[in-house]
């Protein structure tokens, strides 16, 4: 029986589920090995050719089912397991970021989550300034606000953890876009196709986009509907599954991108 999704049915038979139509954008592909092999994903598009997939679809449907409940579970779970697990290395991290440089371990900002709702999300602080006003620099290769410890994290992704608690919290899941400051948020949804559709669902610690290689700087409006796109695919064609597989991706694309700075 095919699954039901958080936008919707999805096809059934494990890592098949990832050739969903609409799951890719046009242009990539995607092939399963007839046995249980690894899946192949074909590279990016570059951020500065922004496909139209989002501008194509019908707008996100309501969350059908028992989808967000077994989410949210899974989400609890694995939150509080991780915190657990991960706490001497949070305390580890956090003596490493106090001796490093001036200001707080954490770092809050806020970011707008489910239901277009505004919510502060927790990171180790990575940069000598805690920017949270109606403007937000990203930062950039070399930026010179990020400091010697924060480097190290934004690059493995270890500035995120503190996230779990937002998780949690049931502010964000461990899976779905990633969400951003309100000042971008502003920015992006006069300029980009549906980017407001990215709202129907929790934001997320790791999410499709960010698997697929947009991770870092998004110099303009044609990187965000990149990250878009593959947004909103992964909310039309969500399932269990999925999650896990956006999870264990995470973990390679840590030790292999080289985009986050």
């Amino acid at each position: 029986m095919p699954g039901r999704g958080l936008g919707g049915a999805v096809p059934a038979g494990g890592l098949a589920l990832l050739l969903a139509p609409g799951l890719l954008s046009p242009g990539l592909r995607a092939s399963v090995l007839p046995t249980a092999g690894p899946l192949t994903l074909a590279p990016a598009l570059e951020a500065a050719a922004a496909p139209a997939l989002a501008r194509s679809r019908p707008a996100v449907p309501p969350r059908p089912g028992a989808g967000p409940v077994v989410k949210r579970a899974v989400d609890v779970v694995g939150a509080a397991i991780g915190l657990v697990l991960l706490l001497p290395l949070l305390l580890v991290i956090a003596v490493l970021i106090k001796g490093d440089s001036p200001g707080p371990v954490l770092f809050r900002q806020s970011r707008i989550g489910l239901g277009n709702r505004p919510f502060r999300v927790w990171k180790f602080r990575t940069m000598t300034c805690c920017e949270n006003g109606s403007v937000v620099r990203q930062a950039r290769r070399d930026d010179p606000r990020v400091t010697r410890i924060g480097r190290i994290l934004r690059r493995t992704s270890l500035d995120e953890l503190p996230q779990l608690v937002n998780v949690l919290l049931g502010s964000m899941s461990l899976v779905g876009p990633r969400p951003h400051a309100v000042a971008h948020d502003a920015q992006f949804t006069g300029t980009v196709a549906r980017y407001a559709d990215r709202h129907a669902v929790r934001p997320g610690i790791t999410g499709w986009a960010q698997v697929r290689g947009c991770r870092g700087e998004t110099p303009n409006a044609a990187a965000m509907q990149r990250r878009v796109d593959l947004d909103l695919a992964y909310i039309e064609h969500w399932s269990l599954l999925l999650d896990l597989v956006i999870l264990a991706m995470t973990l390679r694309e840590i030790f292999r991108s080289q985009a986050a700075y």
